[in-house]
């Protein structure tokens, strides 16, 4: 059984937020569910929001936020210092943090299976690096 397979019940306490739904809900670890909890901490550097909260409740979570507030537009959901300046390099920033934020919500997907790896994670991350590192030269 593969890494990324592995699963185990447990009765190991987590933070309410930030765990996987299959934690919450039937106690199983999983290295997929560390790339939720990864998912979610990339959603609150780049929001400046926690997962706790109080704008969101049982329904509208942090990942249903940035869902629903993305496809409208993205100074909806970024932390507005990460646009105010530098303008020249407007678009690049732009692309950068909805690649960022895409990669969140997949990684925060509701079944495990779905989410990516953690190595699909870091090549994806490497992706952008590259895709922005050539739009500001």
């Amino acid at each position: 059984m593969g890494e990324e397979e592995f699963m185990e019940r447990t009765m190991t306490l987590a933070t309410v937020g930030y765990m996987a739904p299959e934690y919450g809900r039937e106690g199983l670890v999983s290295t997929r569910g560390d790339v939720y909890s990864y998912g979610v901490i990339l959603m609150e550097t780049f929001t400046r929001k926690k997962p706790t909260d109080e704008m969101f409740w049982e329904e509208m979570s942090l990942r249903n936020w940035v869902n629903v507030a993305l496809h409208d537009s993205i100074y909806d959901v970024v932390d507005k210092n990460l646009l105010a300046s530098d303008a020249e390099h407007l678009p690049a920033k732009e692309r950068c943090l909805l690649s960022i934020l895409s990669l969140a919500l997949d990684c925060t997907t509701v079944c495990a299976a779905e989410r990516p790896t953690m190595e699909d994670v870091i090549v994806r991350l490497q992706k952008i690096k590259t895709i922005v590192s050539l739009s500001v030269k």
